[in-house]
């Protein structure tokens, strides 16, 4: 019988740091690698508040071979001396929750990202250790904490006497808390590269010594620059981005816009105080209402709309939009929703972006109205496709409507008979042959079969009416039952996993492309919400003959295989070239079995990236493309193995 008692005695208080490391995810979001990486932010958005104060030209933040970070800046340092607490002020930073120099509009920081006065101490009971130098009024002050922010010295050493001035903070993180502490070079690059567009002038230096890389990024002209590098590879409408800053009841506004000839959506990237604001805020409100306004103004006074007509929507006017908003907030008025601060829940905020918005694009479209002209035309073309595609929308819903039971009768779609759709996955699968393998060897409770016929449609250069009007897509957007594009409800999902289950081939990777852009353009939230997955086929079956008893073993790597003939003395061994060649109970043993499979999670780490990235590989031009892959790919020479016997 389970324990009942709940009274005086039940109730915990957790000292100190033991609060973060019992529910880390309250502090840094999650312990898998974006909490991994929220360490970094922490402590990097430290340094990046001294440079926004001023006092700071450089930052550099270094791999270290053994995955520690060491992130260095030449601000002011690190306070030392002792807190009214009668400790030293440098402990109380990093062992004591919400202590920091951010709390009031006299401290040391009229605007910050950091403002919860938790950043270093969540870092430091999160880390195995955490080593501290602050040079600071020509000395060089030194802590080192261990076990998770429980063991230092309550005494500071002074190693001596320096010239610099700044702080060094080198951590490790622990791997006891985090599920990996393997730093992604990519992920951290991006970051450095969008704080040095951020704040013009800074260096930022970025060293991986695990793959000698070193690198360091500044910009003078900053987020104009910022627009031009998200617009790379893209014809643009506007000869330079267009650009303004303003200050506005103690907010600073900065915006800069480009539009693309050929782009899909937006691509919208806001800030706060040097932080990315990825769920976007009031800031954000203000920016779209403020440019939706001026284009219909214009739209109206230019004759582009009639007065009968209905005004544009902020999609019309967004549609090809590369944009970047960054404000710069006081610290008497931020606030930000939750720890890890992406979305801004400043009021007054969304007031200040419009007026600023306003004013700044007014001017300058009455002073260049050939500009406004031609953006209006693309508004009006964006309009004409959206009520094109409304009209598609509605047509597939009465053909749904009336066709759900021979959809399902069809032979397409094998329904998984469970409706747990917390447990249920859905299987795209290459081919008839390995479709049908795939419905015999499943789990029929809880997984369903939807086989491919041929490759989709690159939905990349497809329109939203060539979209509507493709079989297996509908097939597929009927499947999974959450709608798609604007209208996609991640809630209404069928399944838990979306799994790509291709041939381990050239065209196998292809359909698994094409289908990964489908997702992205048009289930966005799939994808960041970590519900699409790319199953491991194995490349080879190897029997070994050796005993009487045949042992067979599935291998899925090339190493792998080398790795376990070594040991072999007579075997056979079979190359898979697609899936059909496997029955249903190789099948479900080797790839779909949750206990034996191996999946391969699909994931965003940078949405613009991944935005700029698939505009590249799958849009129509071939230039950039073809500059890509001379870049990124090495091209080896893959054996094409058969079926062998060793008698050795």
């Amino acid at each position: 019988m389970p324990n009942d008692k709940y009274d005086a005695s039940s109730i915990q208080i957790l000292e100190g740091l033991e609060a973060v490391r019992k529910r880390p995810g309250m502090y840094i979001g999650s312990t898998d690698t974006r909490g991994l990486h929220q360490l970094v932010w922490e402590i990097l958005d430290n340094a990046i508040d001294e440079a926004l104060s001023g006092y700071c030209k450089n930052i550099s933040v270094t791999i270290k071979e053994d995955n520690s970070i060491l992130i260095c800046d030449d601000g002011r340092g690190l306070p030392v001396g002792k807190h009214k607490n009668g400790d030293d002020v440098l402990n109380v930073i990093f062992t004591v929750l919400h202590a920091g120099g951010k709390f009031n509009s006299n401290g040391a920081y009229k605007t910050a990202g950091g403002l919860h006065g938790v950043g270093a101490s969540v870092v430091n009971a999160l880390s195995e250790w955490v080593d501290v130098k602050s040079y600071k009024q020509g000395k060089i002050y030194h802590q080192l904490f261990s076990n998770g922010g429980k063991k230092f010295n309550k005494e500071i050493e002074c190693l001596g006497d320096t010239k610099k001035h700044g702080t060094e903070v080198w951590f490790k993180p622990d791997h006891t808390i985090f599920s990996t502490t393997l730093f992604s070079l990519s992920t951290i690059r991006e970051r450095i590269k969008e704080s040095a567009f951020l704040i013009k002038g800074l260096t930022l230096n970025l060293i991986d010594e695990r793959n000698k890389v070193k690198e360091n990024y500044c910009y003078e002209t900053g987020i104009v620059e910022y627009v031009d590098y998200l617009s790379n590879e893209h014809e643009r409408i506007l000869e330079k981005p267009i650009y303004f800053e303003q200050e506005l009841q103690e907010i600073n506004v900065e915006f800069s816009i480009q539009y693309l000839k050929n782009g899909y959506g937006e691509n919208i990237h806001s800030f706060v105080n040097n932080v990315r604001t990825k769920d976007a805020g009031t800031h954000e409100v203000g920016f779209k209402t403020a440019l939706t306004k001026t284009f219909n103004d214009f739209a109206y006074k230019l004759g582009v709309l009639k007065e009968k007509d209905s005004p544009f929507e902020g999609p019309d006017v967004r549609d090809g939009l590369v944009a970047v908003l960054s404000l710069k907030v006081p610290e008497s008025i931020l606030e930000f929703e939750g720890q890890t601060k992406e979305k801004l829940g400043t009021p007054i905020a969304k007031n200040v972006c419009e007026e600023v918005v306003s004013e700044k694009l007014l001017y300058f479209f009455t002073e260049n109205q050939q500009i406004i002209q031609n953006l209006l035309q693309r508004a009006y073309q964006a309009r004409m496709a959206r009520e094109a595609a409304r009209k598609a929308r509605d047509s597939v819903r009465l053909i749904k409507s009336k066709t759900k039971v021979e959809q399902n009768l069809s032979g397409k779609l094998s329904p998984a008979s469970s409706k747990n759709n917390k447990l249920n996955e859905l299987f795209l699968v290459e081919g008839d042959s390995a479709g049908g393998s795939a419905k015999q060897g499943r789990d029929r409770k809880f997984q369903a079969i939807l086989p491919l016929r041929g490759k989709v449609l690159n939905t990349e250069k497809a329109t939203l009416e060539e979209v509507l009007k493709n079989e297996e897509l509908n097939t597929m957007i009927y499947a999974i039952g959450a709608g798609f594009g604007k209208d996609f409800n991640i809630k209404k999902c069928n399944y838990d996993k979306i799994i790509i289950m291709t041939d381990a081939d050239v065209d196998g990777a292809h359909i698994q492309i094409l289908l990964l852009t489908f997702f992205f353009r048009y289930m966005t939230d799939l994808v960041l919400q970590g519900k699409v997955y790319c199953a491991k086929p194995p490349l080879y079956k190897i029997d070994d003959n050796s005993s009487k008893h045949k042992k067979t073993t599935y291998v899925y790597s090339d190493e792998e295989k080398d790795n376990l003939l070594k040991n072999l003395k007579k075997y056979s061994i079979q190359r898979y070239k697609g899936l059909g060649e496997m029955n249903s109970e190789q099948l479900w043993e080797t790839t779909m079995d949750p206990k034996t499979r191996t999946l391969v999670q699909v994931k965003i780490e940078d949405l613009a990236d991944a935005d700029k990235t698939v505009r590249i590989l799958m849009g129509d031009d071939v230039e950039p493309r073809k500059q890509w892959i001379d870049n990124n790919v090495s091209f080896n020479e893959i054996d094409d193995y058969q079926i062998q016997e060793n008698e050795e």
